[in-house]
Order: C-alpha cells, then structure tokens, then sequence
C-alpha cells in the first residue's frame, strides 16, 4: 500500500505526500516500515486507525514506535475506529451513538489519554501527535485532566496533563468545524496547534470554510491554520 500510494504521488509531487500504514499487528516490522516510509518513500508521518485487536498505542510494545518518530521528527495521525467490541454494551439500541456521533470521538480520545498518560511524551519529547476532529473534544476538558492527575497518586506522566496537550498535540479541523469548537480550540491551544483539514466527502463543504473565514480566526492566524503550521510540522518547504 505504501509502494502504490508513493507511486501515485509522484505524478503530482507538487501537490501531495503522504501517510504510512503500519502492520501494527507485528510492532517491530512496524518500525521498520516507518522508518523505510520516510527515509525512503519520502512520507511524512503514519496515519493509524485506532486500536489493533485491541492493543492501544500507549503500550511497551509500542514505544519503538514513538522512539522512531522522534528520531524521524514526523507526526502520528491517530485516525478514529469503534472501540473493541467486548466494550459497546453501552451502545446497545443506540446505534445512533456508534460512529462519528460519539464512539469513534470517546474512543480516540480515550486512546490519545492513553498514550498521554503513560509517560511516552517523557521518553520521547519531541514525538508528536496529531488528532482530527478538532481534538476528539480533548482541548474542551483540559482543566479537568490536570485536577485528576493532581489528585491521583502513581501516575506514569510526570507533567500536569495540559503540558503534554499544549507540547506534543496538534489537531486539525476535519469534520467538526463550528464557531464553538474553533472558538474554543482557540482559546485552549492556540492558533498554532490547529491545522487545516477536510473530511470529504462528509464535512459540511461551504459551511465549513465560512466558519473557518468568519472572523474568529484574524488573517495571520488563518495563514497559520491554512498552510504555515503544516509546513513548520510536515518540514515542507513554502512556495
């Protein structure tokens, strides 16, 4: 898949890059494919789509992982999935709930908090995360999260939660842009946090942009948010 993907890119290397996909079933040939996705394929991140049979990424077997993208200096995406089916009792006759509506949200953030809370971003840094959908409502909780961590004992993360979100989070706005969630995402990350994106074919199209040109955002931080962010993350040269 990654082979096809950097074929198809260099018929338009002007206008695309792309994302690896990793066999996270087997974790070491993950790395190894990471590694040769950027180092050789020319890619600038992985994209990876929640669990793996239920193994989150916060996991030990995982950690080469963010060792790689550290040493890489290139982003994971975490895409959002259903949770694992042993945990949707909750959702029984809701099917409403299931999808973009809520799971997909609880579960990738939920997972990002894994990986936040395990002391991966002590580790490693510099490694960097990013979520879509305006943070997976992350950005809107933050306060809460340092007084849990203030109040528990035996944490694995040695900085107050908000540390790791304002320093190893970006989020992007793919599917869930309204002056609320930017107004919001605003305030609590900062303009430099936050990089422009699509959920096409499900976002809202010409609503979408006119909340993102509405004002809430002033011209040098819509610069930010439309291309400068993205080129300072992805190390893309401007044009």
């Amino acid at each position: 898949m990654n082979d096809i993907l950097a074929e198809r890119i260099t018929h338009h290397p002007d206008r695309f890059s792309g994302f690896a996909a990793l066999p996270l079933q087997d974790p070491g040939a993950a790395v190894t494919e990471f590694r040769r996705a950027i180092t050789e394929l020319g890619f600038h991140g992985a994209m990876i789509n929640g669990h793996t049979h239920g193994s989150y990424l916060d996991e030990a077997k995982y950690w080469p992982l963010w060792q790689a993208a550290e040493e890489l200096n290139v982003p994971i995406y975490l895409h959002p999935w259903s949770s694992p089916p042993d945990q949707l009792r909750t959702y029984e006759s809701y099917s409403d709930l299931l999808g973009p509506a809520w799971n997909w949200t609880v579960e990738t953030a939920t997972h990002a908090l894994r990986i936040i809370y395990s002391g991966v971003f002590d580790a490693y840094p510099k490694a960097m995360l990013i979520l879509g959908h305006m943070g997976e409502l992350l950005p809107y909780h933050m306060e809460r999260f340092d007084q849990g961590w203030q109040l528990s004992s035996g944490h694995h993360a040695k900085h107050p939660i908000t540390h790791y979100i304002r320093n190893n989070l970006w989020i992007t706005t793919s599917g869930n842009v309204s002056p609320t969630s930017l107004t919001g995402a605003l305030t609590a990350l900062g303009a430099d946090r936050i990089l422009f994106a699509t959920d096409y074919p499900f976002d809202l199209g010409p609503a979408f942009l006119a909340t993102l040109e509405s004002g809430i955002l002033s011209t040098a931080d819509l610069k930010k948010v439309y291309r400068t962010n993205a080129e300072h993350l992805f190390t893309l040269s401007g044009t």
